[in-house]
């Protein structure tokens, strides 16, 4: 062969290899799938400031998965010594070789505060292990399962909850675990969150309800009270033998748990009680706990079922008196944000959206405002640190742009705004301890997230990793475009269009468009979006331009912009998603008559509602779909909807079962067979009112899959039939 031939081989060879089209399998496949999405370590700062755990760093196979780094010269060494843990619990009776090697091969560790033991919670039972010593201490030796295990603030004992009961061990005195509370049962909770508390109020997969005073003498604790509410049964048909699932859900308007604050000390006596007297117990919600730095308060966030207001609360931790701090109101609700950041002198910033934005505001120890700190048409998302020797604090915001986060610093006098990561893209920065290191990781709509150290000024130490996904250069891919579109009355939403790879501006072209909908959840982002977004560029490879539109409540410009939702879910929604349509259709390269709309959850309902109420959609795709807002929870539902009982019309008009003779178009509709979050109930009922209808449509349900279908057969089976149920009927 000729080296001109050979180089016309090769580039032949790279051409086809750059031309490669998407499969599904390629996406979604246990076994066939291409990692897209590349793989980063997990990094943790350790509470000098100055070091951080890598764990699971993917160039270094070499070395034990967890390593202790200097953040100033990168120099690394193994945190702990694997074979001396492997070796003491491989001497605990009731473990096996193979265990041992699992338990002291982590990559990550519940600490003590000191850094230097680690709880391990195996086999139902807890164990103690001071790193480098050459045994394991067992805490725990009953059949009973242990969970939301602790260290208190000192290292000395470790707490946890057994049969709803919480208790606490001394690791240093070989005896049995001390009962703090003697009530627990399956209906009363005691440090331990019920599942609308962890899904709607303190984070989803987040149970633990009590917190450790800091100087290690008391304990204040959750008690939950689930015997008012109502009990919902999922059943699991593919044993068997069914199993079934009774869980306590209250739906909205349905009693919730009644939930009361208790103190109990490590020294011995009764349960103190927080006086809670100025709230009706059915109309009360604890949303957030902790203590002042002092462990002389109890601080408390209380609001109302609705959620119309939010009280900022202290309590004596001795004697149980409350007096109330901060009282935020609004128009509509109140969000819960977080917890005060204390500052030294005992005052704390508090984040607040009263001016429709959220902002950082400086209050003293009394409750007493200072300084409203951070201010602008933007959000200051989190606070990540504070440097009180240089009067900084440090935090997430939107100030730059909607659709990609951003670390800040500012004054504490709200002088000297920085941005302090200045490439385009999103950024998710952690900070260190002492506010002199962040490591950022960052990606954009077409780079997976690599990371890197800087400097709090924003200097450049390292890359941590560089994460560079070469298998994304073998495909054809659209090029994602971000752009805005007004809707009818000037509100500027926030859009992307993923066209063809081989697009031709003189064809016409169908859209399937993306949709969550949902208040103050935007999925317009300048930022990777793993493999949702590389299902939409198969889509795209098929010739479909993709098109993902937030509507106004959406959108995470303020929370004034999601107001005009209240007690009211579905129409404004469509209404804006139907006007930055418009424009789409405007462009001469779309087929407008060839429209379609798929989303999940709240993208679900938003799916079933539009093409149960417009004439737009040729075809949707509805899964995990609020068919009937009465059927969800309460406490996410009446924040923005109010009760059934206050707002009847409201919930009449914004549910797609009541206009399921109105269905225009194809639908299909997904669920999850044992949805513990949205019931399979809700598809169910709008099911049947649809047949009544005569209107057909197509069901797919998939077995032992809860809101989300996460078994990787079931997702690639799923995936290829949304795939060809888009190019059987779009």
């Amino acid at each position: 062969m000729s080296p001109a031939a050979l180089v016309v081989l090769i580039a032949a060879l790279v051409s086809s290899a750059q031309q490669r089209l998407l499969t599904v399998e390629d996406i979604f496949h246990p076994t066939k799938r291409i990692n897209f999405n590349g793989t980063n370590p997990s990094v943790r700062w350790l509470k000098d400031g100055q070091h951080y755990l890598l764990a699971n760093d993917p160039s270094r196979t070499d070395v034990p998965r967890l390593q202790k780094v200097d953040a100033a010269t990168g120099e690394s060494v193994p945190f702990f010594d694997a074979a001396k843990m492997q070796a003491a619990f491989a001497a605990q009776s009731g473990i096996r070789a193979e265990d041992a090697k699992q338990i002291s091969n982590r990559g990550s560790y519940h600490l003590n505060p000191s850094e230097t033991g680690v709880l391990i919670n195996w086999a139902n039972d807890l164990f103690y292990y001071e790193l480098g010593r050459d045994r394991a201490v067992r805490l725990t030796n009953t059949p009973n399962e242990e969970v939301g295990e602790e260290f208190s603030p000192d290292g000395r004992m470790v707490s946890f909850v057994r049969g709803n009961n919480l208790y606490v061990q001394d690791i240093n005195k070989q005896q049995p675990a001390r009962e703090l509370t003697k009530d627990g049962s399956p209906k009363i909770l005691n440090g331990r969150l019920d599942w609308v508390y962890q899904e709607e109020v303190y984070g989803r997969g987040n149970f633990g309800a009590y917190w450790w005073s800091p100087d290690s003498t008391n304990i204040v604790f959750l008690r939950i009270d689930e015997n008012p509410v109502p009990e919902f049964t999922v059943v699991d048909q593919i044993p068997l033998d069914q199993k079934v699932e009774v869980t306590p859900y209250p739906k909205a308007g349905d009693p919730n748990p009644i939930v009361t604050l208790g103190v109990v000390s490590l020294s011995g006596g009764d349960i103190k009680w927080i006086d809670s007297k100025k709230y009706k117990p059915e109309d009360f919600l604890i949303t957030r706990v902790t203590w002042t730095p002092d462990s002389r308060k109890v601080v408390f966030q209380a609001q109302n079922r609705e959620q119309t207001f939010l009280d900022l609360n202290f309590s004596d931790a001795s004697t149980g008196q409350t007096s109330t701090a901060i009282h935020e109101t609004s128009k509509a609700w109140v969000a819960t944000i977080d917890n005060p950041t204390w500052l030294k002198d005992g005052s704390f910033l508090w984040l607040s959206e009263r001016s429709g934005w959220q902002h950082i505001y400086h209050y003293d120890a009394s409750g007493k405002l200072l300084k409203q700190v951070t201010e602008g048409h933007w959000e200051a998302d989190s606070i990540e640190g504070v440097d009180e020797s240089k009067g900084l604090v440090y935090f997430a915001a939107t100030e730059h742009s909607p659709i990609a986060m951003n670390g800040y610093s500012i004054g504490l006098d709200g002088a000297d705004l920085k941005r302090i990561t200045l490439s385009e893209g999103a950024h998710r920065v952690n900070f260190s301890p002492a506010a002199n290191y962040f490591v950022d990781t960052w990606s954009d709509i077409n780079t997976p997230p690599q990371m890197k150290l800087y400097d709090v000024t924003g200097k450049l130490i390292r890359v941590v990793s560089e994460n560079n996904v070469t298998a994304l250069k073998e495909f054809k891919l659209g090029t994602p475009q971000l752009l805005q579109v007004k809707t009818r009355d000037g509100f500027m939403m926030e859009a992307m269009m993923i066209k063809p790879p081989d697009f031709d501006p003189s064809k016409k072209y169908p859209v399937m468009a993306f949709t969550y909908s949902g208040p103050h959840a935007p999925q317009v982002r300048n930022s990777w979006g793993q493999t949702t977004y590389m299902w939409h560029q198969l889509l795209a490879q098929k010739g479909y331009v993709i098109w993902v539109c937030d509507n106004r409540t959406a959108s995470g410009k303020g929370i004034e912009s999601t107001w005009p939702v209240y007690k009211n879910f579905g129409e404004l929604e469509l209404r804006d998603l139907e006007d930055g349509l418009a424009w789409l259709k405007s462009q001469p390269y779309i087929d407008g008559s060839r429209i379609g709309m798929w989303g999940w959850s709240y993208g679900g309902f938003m799916t079933s509602y539009a093409l149960t109420h417009s004439q737009t959609f040729k075809i949707g795709i509805a899964g995990g779909t609020v068919a009937d807002w009465r059927d969800y929870d309460s406490i996410y539902t009446e924040r923005y909807m109010r009760t059934p009982q206050n707002n009847p019309e409201g919930y009449k008009r914004s549910s797609p079962v009541n206009s399921a003779k109105d269905l225009h178009g194809k639908l299909l509709l997904i669920h999850g067979a044992i949805d513990d979050n949205v019931h399979v109930a809700n598809t169910m009922q709008f099911v049947y009112e649809l047949q009544k209808a005569g209107k057909q449509f197509q069901l797919m349900l998939y077995p032992k899959s809860r809101h989300g279908v996460t078994d990787p057969l079931l997702v690639t089976h799923m995936r290829q039939m949304m795939t060809d149920f888009i190019v059987a009927n779009l």
